[in-house]
């Protein structure tokens, strides 16, 4: 069910920081935590910037910010000129990105052409170069840290109106890529199972044939991860997912661990009625499946410290519809497109300045029901560390 079927090479396991918790930035990745001392930005202000340019005079493709071009409003103005805006590996289940394409076209009146919903990160920058100059290109990236870093110049940079609110460590200076929102690994099952609190609970045997992990972790972020989360459960840690790869290995060997990729089909049918997954992925489900009969728990286990994965919003140098991908982000990390992830069971990466602001959707966090301790960091060097020890030893299951 990776419905974003993010490869491995699009995953990066980076560190959220939420209300009352504190963590380091990893080495080269982005970091997560917003001083306390960082004010919100002022939207207003760039909205209602003078409008001293006219679009006539804008080089769309170059703007760096709104103010540039007279202000968010204008440069929204001027992508409903251009009608439309391309978006790639945006699955509406996913992130709650299906509302998000909702508000933005209802906002703007701008139309959103939402291409390979499923399609993994290096497939979006491989799309883009493959469509370069045809008008079907990707507006819009959401990537994965690793990918995103690799293909920085793909991207055209871009400072939205909120640029303020987002840590330093959050964004590269020039906004040639911004982290956007996370999530956590939980285990989410059907509350019928009995109650589930840690890893180690899945090897009961009545969980036999029950349990599934979104995803193989040779190719799918939400997969590896899960592989990181039983690791730190079982002696391991972000140097070292060998305990990670037996735990799996065992319940394999055990019956429990099954080869289906799970989605929302194979959960409600029963097929797959424990999942390993991220949370904005599997807090959607709880109201979809309430009407089947099917109480759906999520659950962050106890007996590991909580995993996280930032995605990244970025602009393709060679858009399309350079003023509509602006006014796009613009959106995004608005406080309306903040609260629309944070709907989906994802942290927006301006989570604490909106909190400070008062301007957080505080049902919507509640739900989320985000822990409290920082969770692992891994760098890019133990990512890849991790890839290797996956390949040469996740071979007793395929997952499809």
């Amino acid at each position: 069910m990776e419905m974003k079927s993010r490869l491995l090479t699009a995953a990066a396991v980076v560190g959220l920081v939420v209300t009352a918790c504190s963590g380091t930035s990893a080495t080269a990745s982005p970091a997560t935590q917003a001083p306390a001392s960082q004010a919100p930005a002022s939207q207003a202000a760039a909205s209602q910037a003078p409008a001293s340019a006219s679009a006539a005079a804008v080089d769309w493709k170059t703007l760096t910010s709104a103010a540039a071009a007279g202000g968010v409003d204008a440069v929204c103005a001027q992508g409903k000129v251009e009608g439309q805006v391309n978006l790639i590996a945006t699955p509406p289940d996913w992130a709650n990105y299906g509302q998000m394409i909702t508000d933005f076209q209802n906002k703007y009146g701008i139309k959103v052409q939402s291409d390979q919903p499923d399609a993994d990160s290096q497939t979006e920058i491989n799309t883009a170069q493959q469509l370069a100059g045809t008008g079907r290109q990707p507006d819009i990236f959401d990537l994965g840290t690793v990918v995103a870093l690799a293909n920085t110049a793909q991207y055209a940079p871009y400072q939205p109106a909120t640029w303020a609110d987002i840590p330093d460590g959050n964004k590269e200076p020039t906004g040639l890529w911004i982290n956007n929102y996370t999530g956590f690994m939980t285990i989410s099952y059907d509350a019928s199972l009995g109650t589930i609190t840690k890893v180690s609970d899945l090897t009961n045997p009545a969980f036999k044939g029950k349990v599934a992990l979104n995803g193989d972790p040779l190719k799918a972020a939400a997969g590896f991860n899960g592989v990181v989360l039983a690791a730190l459960a079982n002696g391991g840690s972000a140097d070292n997912i060998a305990p990670g790869v037996a735990f799996f290995k065992h319940l394999h060997d055990i019956g429990n661990l099954i080869p289906v990729d799970p989605d929302p089909g194979t959960i409600a049918a029963g097929t797959t009625p424990i999942v390993i997954d991220w949370t904005y992925n599997e807090g959607g489900l709880v109201s979809t499946l309430a009407p089947k009969g099917i109480t759906w728990k999520l659950v962050v286990p106890t007996d590991a410290p909580p995993v996280a994965s930032y995605y990244n919003e970025a602009i393709n140098k060679d858009a399309a519809h350079p003023a509509a991908a602006r006014c796009w982000e613009e959106y995004v990390f608005s406080d309306a497109g903040q609260n629309t992830w944070l709907k989906g069971f994802a942290l927006p990466v301006r989570l604490a300045a909106m909190q400070k602001a008062g301007t957080v959707d505080a049902a919507a966090l509640a739900a989320v029901n985000a822990p409290t301790t920082a969770p692992v960091q891994l760098t890019i060097d133990q990512i890849n560390t991790a890839k290797a020890y996956l390949q040469a030893n996740w071979n007793f299951i395929t997952i499809k």
